[in-house]
């Protein structure tokens, strides 16, 4: 048996230092590089990983974790998953992520409870699996050509089946992973590591039976690697002994989020998560011994608890940020120096953890309920509906958009200018003026009902309301990939959250000020704020979530002051934080729809209140969406197929499901948006539907969203007319 590194980490960044990746995505994509030019830049980005990660003293270095787009539509690609339709496409791989003219892309959703996006594998009766290794074998050569030695990381073959709802097929996509172990010990390679982060949620018996004999099966192979099965994000829970019941040498355990199990894995090594890749706070030292020392195996190695990919890349490209709260993070390359550390117990390396303080002002409330509802303050929601339709008097099926307009690259140098100096601050506020102006009159000449400013002033949905609500610090360089191209800056939450002054209600005053048209004011909401920021981790995060509640809830009295009729108040992430463990459901969801209706409760009967939710497979907690009590809820589901339908006969309240999927670049046709809008409407009263994208146009252009949203008023003429016939 060849021993396992002392020091690991379970995955790195991809997205590049300086998103090098998005940059040679999107040039590839426009048609302005080639391919070869791509795999250049992804080459190199590998390259510069093992280098760093080699100097930085980390013994087991991984392979294979680096993804053009997206590591679960990599897997499917290597097991030959790939839907017949895609096949002729001029690049597969892109055709199925991003869709082409002719072919909508593949569904995307929450990859557990982080804000990275998968793509969710296709696999029906006419799925073929074959095995094309030639990805996970590619990076070992390239590696091995820089004088690296690395381990294979591939999704396990339980969780890809599980997230491709197919786990019948277990015995064929086995074979599968015989062979590609088989090739792997062909090419010389001691470990290989098999991501199973589906085992640390709730299985039934069936399915944890499904574990042992997958792994049975593998480990019974005469050639093969050493295997290390990985877990993130929770505890194994009942899925431990299934594993340790298995010939596996190594299993992954995340201490961070789970706990020291309590039984002896004998002779195994014990692969520890300690230092957490979720967060960007430093490791207490003390703590992370502590859990060391207490697991019980042959060989205990330290680790990251889930891949590095959630987090920034380096720390001391923030030269900006206050020092005191410096010493307080560690970013993926501080990450691994703690745990290079952490193998060598050299503790004068570690940073001394910061003492965990008590707000007085929270310290004082224990035992009571220093948030409640208030939810009082509004009325029914009959009574509310009938004072709304009288006050916005729309017609029947309105259409709007989810808030954000394209973010044009004069938009963006803008910006990008004023952060220089080289644009005075006038001059850049009436840069937006013209900008809110472009989406307001584009969005009448298109025959829209309900209007958005298009938010030009936002970098991003949480990190605007970051850099004006005091208690948080944002980054510089601070990027993690959400999807493909697509990348954040997650504020971090430091301290107590307050608002020092209104936040949008000049540029959504001023959108109304254009138009006779309803204009809608548009805010995040306090769970996404705090889901999509790296958050404190001294308080409670329920007391956090009702702090930021707090400050919406002041800006939404603010909006309605101002005379604006409508106020979006977006949840995406509601579903994202949602527990792994089903039994611990019920308390987030209570404590969660709490604080939403805290913060939106300020709002008088005749302000209608909206909320919007994305790619989150929002249909499984349908009755919390709900009972968030907004006026109206819009909805991912053009891009998932309208898979949330069959579970909205019960919703009582305003509905939009999206017709228009904004994640790809392809004009939907008024054909395709009658289609969902005809299925709604079998779904759901005509007086209760709304139509509306899945999702805010950012990413898209101007001349995307015109066709696509002319597409979508020509397709809801039509059925109006025939509903009013």
């Amino acid at each position: 048996m060849s021993p396992f590194p002392r020091s690991t980490v379970l995955g790195y960044p991809r997205i590049g230092p300086r998103r090098e990746l998005k940059r040679a995505l999107e040039s590839y994509w426009d048609g302005r590089s080639s391919r070869a030019e791509l795999d250049r830049v992804g080459a190199e980005l590998r390259a510069a990983t093992w280098d760093r990660l080699a100097g930085l003293g980390l013994e087991g270095l991984p392979s294979n974790t680096f993804s053009l787009y997206d590591h679960v539509l990599d897997t499917a690609v290597m097991l030959g998953a790939v839907p017949e339709r895609y096949r002729a496409a001029d690049d597969p791989y892109f055709a199925m992520a991003r869709g082409t003219d002719g072919l909508t892309p593949l569904r995307m959703t929450k990859w557990f409870d982080t804000n990275y996006h998968y793509i969710v594998p296709e696999i029906g009766p006419e799925t073929v699996f074959k095995l094309d290794a030639t990805k996970p074998l590619g990076e070992v050569r390239e590696a091995r050509a820089l004088g690296h030695e690395t381990r294979p990381v591939v999704v396990g073959p339980v969780t890809f089946l599980l997230l491709g709802s197919a786990l019948d097929r277990l015995e064929e996509v086995l074979g599968c992973y015989e062979e590609l172990l088989s090739a792997l010990a062909a090419e010389g390679i001691s470990w290989v590591q098999l991501d199973e982060p589906a085992l640390v949620a709730d299985r039934t018996p069936s399915e944890l039976a499904a574990v042992r004999a997958a792994y049975e099966r593998l480990g019974a192979l005469a050639e093969r690697p050493e295997l290390f099965v990985a877990s993130s994000f929770g505890d194994l829970g009942e899925s431990l002994p299934a594993l340790a019941a298995t010939p596996v040498e190594a299993i992954g355990i995340d201490l961070v989020r789970g706990g020291v199990p309590e039984v002896d894995l004998g002779d195994r090594t014990v692969v520890a998560g300690v230092v957490s890749g979720r967060d960007v706070w430093r490791t207490p030292p003390e703590r992370a011994l502590a859990a060391l020392g207490a697991v019980r195996a042959a060989r205990v190695t330290v680790s990251t608890s889930c891949s590095l990919l959630h987090v920034p890349y380096d720390l001391e490209a923030e030269p900006d940020l206050d020092a005191a709260l410096k010493e307080r993070l560690a970013f993926a390359e501080q990450k691994v120096a703690e745990v290079v550390a952490l193998s060598r117990a050299e503790r004068h390396a570690l940073p001394a953890p910061r003492p965990v303080a008590v707000p007085p002002a929270l310290t004082s409330l224990e035992g009571g309920d220093p948030y409640p509802t208030r939810a009082e303050e509004r009325g029914p929601y009959a009574v509310r509906a009938a004072a709304q339709a009288a006050r916005l008097r729309l017609p029947l099926l309105p259409i709007t958009t989810i808030g954000s307009f394209p973010q044009t690259g004069e938009l963006r140098a803008a910006r990008a200018a004023v952060a220089a100096g080289t644009l005075a601050q006038d001059a850049y506020e009436r840069r937006i003026e013209a900008e809110i102006e472009r989406a307001v009159r584009t969005q009448e000449r298109l025959g829209l009902d309900v209007l958005v400013h298009g938010e030009p002033e936002r970098n991003d949905m949480v990190q605007y309301f970051a850099e004006h609500l005091d208690g948080f610090a944002v980054t510089a360089n601070g990027w993690v990939q959400s999807y493909g191209s697509r990348c954040v800056r997650p504020p971090v939450l430091h301290g107590d959250v307050t608002r020092p002054a209104p936040m949008t209600v000049r540029w959504a005053t001023y959108a109304q000020s254009l138009t006779d048209r309803p204009v809608k004011g548009m805010l995040t909401g306090p769970v996404t704020i705090v889901a999509w920021s790296f958050v404190r981790d001294d308080l409670p995060l329920r007391d956090v979530v009702f702090q930021v509640a707090d400050a919406i809830r002041g800006e939404v009295r603010d909006l309605e002051a101002a005379g604006v009729p409508i106020v979006q108040v977006d949840e995406p992430a509601l579903r994202e934080l949602l527990p792994l463990r089903q039994a611990a459901w019920d308390d987030y969801l209570e404590w969660a729809v709490r604080a939403y209706r805290r913060a939106t409760s300020g709002a008088g009967d005749h302000t209608q209140i909206h909320t919007h939710l994305c790619y989150s497979d929002a249909g499984e907690i349908l009755a919390a969406i709900d009972a968030l009590d907004a006026d109206v809820t819009t909805i991912e589901s053009a891009r998932s197929g309208a898979r949330v339908l069959g579970a909205v006969e019960t919703f009582g309240r305003g509905l939009g499901p999206g017709v228009y999927d904004i994640h790809s670049p392809r004009v939907p046709s008024a054909a395709e948006v009658e289609d969902l809008l005809r299925r709604t409407l079998r779904a759901l009263p005509a007086e209760r539907v709304w139509v509306n994208p899945d999702c805010g146009l950012k990413t898209r252009t101007y001349e995307q969203v015109e066709a696509s949203l002319r597409h979508v008023v020509e397709a809801t003429r039509r059925l109006r007319a025939e509903l009013v016939s």
